[in-house]
């Protein structure tokens, strides 16, 4: 098993370090564009080996994607990060063509690749690599979904005084502050209706801050968090290549689910080997359907910049 990072920033180095640690694959290629910033920290990983019992082999490479061929799943972090105030929306211009090449050049050489993207605008950028790549819908995810679900856990977990671990909560809809969708319906305490331990107002203050999670850790570091995105890209590559059929929300092509078409966008999926395998419907009432097709009007609204760019 192959495994291939691009991007040897924070959320990719991260990313790589946990799936070395959990022993995902025999061999690691973080890839960056940066001289020497992928080999130093490729270098500095394989030094934890012995102190953290794995046998990973981790290889660092400046912008050579000759050393990728043979890879089963890609993780494409590369992007600059968002900085505070900037919205994913002003990332559009500057990531998609970044994206774009990324992935051309990781199929040129692993044309059976799996991608899980994580760079930012996600939504779109998972649309972008879907279009522009022509390769089966099942092959492209958007992590999204886990990293917000993480947070609306954490965000429970505190209002509760519980562990995280504890708790059943999804989030779909677009990965983004104001389109994001915590289902506080369905989310269950060791399956407990966690509106039974919260009011109304305490549980309003959850799915608020959940919606704004990302934005609040990039008003305190400055800069996009790494830890949390990190760890989802490793769990969603886990499920793949353990086939776990782990059932996470991720950014996929919709075909009529939800009511939508032509649009990746968070839904319940499941995951395995051959990517994502399944969308489950959770059966939206109507508030939560009408929040849905919203949030997917402004991902349509970002989506609608690519047909403005030379990508």
């Amino acid at each position: 098993m192959k495994i291939t990072v691009v991007g040897a920033g924070a959320v990719g180095a991260t990313c790589a370090d946990n799936i070395a640690r959990k022993e995902l694959c025999t061999e690691l290629v973080l890839l960056d564009i940066k001289e020497g910033v992928a080999e130093g920290k490729a270098m500095d990983m394989m030094q934890t080996a012995t102190l953290l019992g794995f046998d990973t082999k981790i290889i660092g490479s400046t912008n050579d994607y000759s050393k990728t061929a043979g890879t089963d799943v890609a993780v494409i972090t590369s992007g600059i990060p968002r900085k505070p105030g900037m919205t994913r929306e002003e990332l559009i211009g500057i990531n998609a063509g970044i994206v774009k090449t990324v992935t051309q050049n990781i199929l040129q050489h692993s044309p059976n690749a799996i991608i899980v993207i994580i760079s930012n605008p996600m939504d779109t950028m998972t649309y972008l690599a879907l279009k522009s790549s022509g390769i089966p819908k099942n092959r492209i995810i958007g992590m999204g979904g886990i990293l917000d679900s993480s947070r609306f856990k954490y965000y429970l977990s505190t209002a509760i005084g519980c562990t995280a671990t504890d708790l059943q909560a999804v989030v779909v809809g677009g990965h983004g502050d104001t389109t994001m969708i915590p289902l506080a319906r369905l989310a269950t305490y060791q399956g407990t209706p966690v509106a039974d331990f919260l009011s109304a107002d305490a549980l309003k203050k959850v799915v608020a801050d959940t919606m704004v999670g990302g934005a609040t850790l990039t008003g305190l570091l400055g800069t996009s968090a790494w830890y949390a995105p990190g760890a989802a890209g490793a769990a969603l590559v886990e499920s793949i290549v353990r086939d776990e059929k782990k059932l996470f929300p991720c950014c996929v092509y919709l075909e009529g689910e939800y009511g939508q078409k032509d649009i990746c966008i968070g839904v319940p999926v499941i995951i395995g080997k051959n990517g994502w395998e399944k969308i489950v419907d959770y059966k939206l009432n109507d508030e939560e359907q009408a929040a849905f097709s919203k949030s997917a009007d402004a991902v349509r609204v970002m989506n609608d910049v690519l047909a403005t760019l030379n990508v």
